[in-house]
């Protein structure tokens, strides 16, 4: 039952907003999530979680659950540019086994039960459509809506979107844009069986994209990149004939692994976004996720930022006042900008291969700093529930 007053309010329960529950909730604060969509539902998703990410699933006591549903350990990436071949071994360290890319049928129960054992109340069904304000425009709570449309108000001293990249909360809020990139690459994927590829395998050419994530049910995630003019142009052709024909030109040998495995699940299409940074704290609110934070997803960091982003909120809220969640805004920006500008080139396929390789070796060096941020901070919201 959706009571009338809460420490805090979140709009939506996948993967930044239901781990941000959790946290709090853990660390005794009444907390409401509310998502217009079932539990366990898909969504267009890269699936693949970076080592930061892995990290922060094993100190909160979750990664048992996602190896346990049948995730497969990764513990290789391959890069591929033309005739050349590098190999990155996944070492184990600081309980991280391997990288893992849980479908998100699977990740987001896994982070929703969480955040309901540590004492949230999750209720999907039902949206945030406005925001309580006292006279001096602080917000003080929302305004929810059931798919009967019939609302009701809810007070909170803090409301958090984590409503995704169209956020509402964040229209609601008129939340300014205070950094834009200027490309979002378009994305193809399906699901496919017996393609007996080790680990993530990612293909360059100029001008395209490939990869492949193994993932559950003994699927890999098998996807194609391309700039948008491309996508736009032969979309009325068909995208099917798209994606298997950007497989065949770039790598004929999954090809032919493909065709000998089969497809459980029907072409999804991304239609491509620019990154963005978004104001993301203010007087009794936060976003969270890509409701605060952007960036194309060729370069498949969106959980991991959504996990990491969740704990700092967590950590900036528990120390309360207007100033940590400031400051919460400020951590964020400094640590992603240098990734995002990455991704941002990376997706505008405006390079060759020698300079696509540099890019690589530059996100491998800011993706090793977010680590060893991570692994620095100590203090509240971190550690397993009890």
């Amino acid at each position: 039952m959706i009571l009338r007053r809460y420490d805090v309010v979140i709009a939506g329960a996948r993967c930044a907003g239901a781990s941000t529950a959790m946290l709090l909730a853990r660390e005794g604060l009444r907390v409401l999530v509310v998502d217009p969509l079932d539990r366990g539902s898909d969504t267009l998703s890269t699936h693949a979680i970076m080592r930061a990410g892995v990290l922060q699933l094993h100190r909160w006591g979750l990664l048992d659950a996602v190896k346990a549903a049948g995730t497969p350990a990764i513990r290789s990436t391959t890069f591929h540019y033309a005739g050349e071949k590098i190999e990155v071994q996944i070492k184990p360290r600081d309980g991280v086994d391997g990288l893992y890319a849980p479908r998100r049928t699977v990740l987001d129960p896994i982070l929703v039960d969480a955040a309901v054992a540590a004492g949230a109340e999750v209720v999907h069904g039902h949206s945030v459509v406005g925001l309580l304000r006292d006279g001096d425009g602080r917000v003080r709570g929302a305004r929810v809506a059931g798919a009967d449309r019939r609302a009701f108000d809810v007070e909170a001293d803090l409301v958090i979107g984590a409503d995704g990249i169209r956020s509402r909360v964040a229209r609601l809020l008129d939340a300014e844009t205070d950094y834009a990139a200027t490309h979002g690459a378009p994305a193809l994927y399906s699901y496919w069986t017996d393609v007996g590829l080790e680990g993530n395998q990612w293909f360059y050419e100029v001008g395209g994209a490939i990869g492949t994530i193994p993932t559950n049910h003994d699927e890999t995630c098998v996807f194609v990149g391309v700039p948008p003019a491309v996508f736009e142009r032969e979309r009325r052709q068909g995208l099917e004939n798209l994606y298997h024909r950007r497989i065949r030109e770039t790598s004929p040998d999954l090809a032919e692994r493909m065709a000998s495995g089969e497809s459980r699940s029907g072409l999804r299409a991304f239609a491509g976004a620019p990154g963005f940074l978004r104001r993301s704290a203010g007087p009794g609110w936060a976003l969270v996720g890509d409701a605060g934070y952007f960036r194309d997803p060729i370069t498949a960091h969106g959980i991991t930022d959504a996990l990491r982003d969740a704990e700092s909120l967590a950590r900036a809220v528990t120390r309360g006042g207007e100033s940590a969640l400031r400051a919460y805004q400020r951590e964020r920006d400094d640590l992603v900008r240098s990734l995002l500008d990455l991704s941002d080139r990376i997706a505008s396929f405006e390079w060759d291969l020698d300079e696509v390789k540099q890019l690589h070796i530059d996100l491998s060096r800011e993706m090793k700093r977010e680590v060893d941020i991570l692994l620095q901070v100590e203090g509240a919201a971190i550690g397993p529930g009890t």
